[in-house]
């Protein structure tokens, strides 16, 4: 695979077989980041679990402290007094099977997450197979399904990131952009993978965090010292 210059000028600051701890590899991911808008820096994390068994399954959602630096549009599926409560906090969209039928019909997707009151999901999963494959489906374990809509809607707003193992065991979560500071993107880290070592499965064997690289949206990857967290 041929890559630019910019992208063969970053990898020659890596050390190909180091394992860098957590702010030497922050540090290195910022200088890594010279594509001319603003990069995501994004954590990606093999972890030692098998997906196809449903008790081996890694999913959940932290609030990071320092937000992901991204505008997160935010859709509620709920009605009457719900869906006045999701307005005053500030949802960008809100309503019920009329925004299902525009997502359905239309092929409508200019929001980020959604959200659903409890009693609305009986008509959210009409469009399940359309949500799911996007990672749009509201979901309890991610706190998207709940009668708190004012809380779910600032946790999002303010930073709240999922993660969730692929077919492949791999996870990938945003933890900030190349511009913040190099603490606060070490402050996101450190969440990140306190709620991701808090989710390992009682059914996982051996090594659970098998290996851990951070990168830009068009940089290379650094391999981090997982021993570290």
């Amino acid at each position: 695979m041929k890559h630019g210059k910019k992208y063969s000028d970053s990898k020659k600051l890596i050390e190909l077989n180091k394992l860098y701890d957590p702010a030497e590899a922050i540090a290195l991911v910022k200088q890594t980041g010279k594509a001319k808008f603003d990069e995501t820096v994004e954590l990606s994390i093999r972890l030692g679990v098998d997906p196809r068994h449903a008790d081996q399954q890694v999913r959940g959602a932290v609030v990071l402290p320092h937000g992901t630096g991204k505008k997160i549009r935010v859709l509620v599926f709920a009605k009457a007094d719900k869906a006045d409560e999701a307005r005053a906090a500030g949802a960008d969209y809100v309503g019920d099977a009329d925004l299902v039928d525009k997502i359905k019909n239309e092929n409508w997707f200019d929001f980020d997450v959604a959200v659903a009151t409890p009693d609305m999901m009986g008509v959210v999963g009409r469009i399940g197979r359309i949500l799911g494959p996007k990672g749009l489906m509201p979901n309890p374990k991610s706190g998207t399904v709940t009668m708190d809509i004012t809380r779910a809607i600032q946790d999002i707003k303010g930073g709240k990131v999922e993660y969730r193992v692929d077919k492949t065991a791999i996870a990938h979560c945003p933890i900030g952009k190349v511009s913040f500071e190099e603490e606060k993107l070490l402050d996101n880290l450190r969440a990140l993978m306190e709620a991701v070592i808090k989710a390992k499965p009682s059914s996982a064997k051996g090594i659970y965090l098998r290996s851990l690289y951070l990168s830009t949206t068009m940089g290379p990857s650094i391999k981090l010292n997982g021993t570290k967290f």
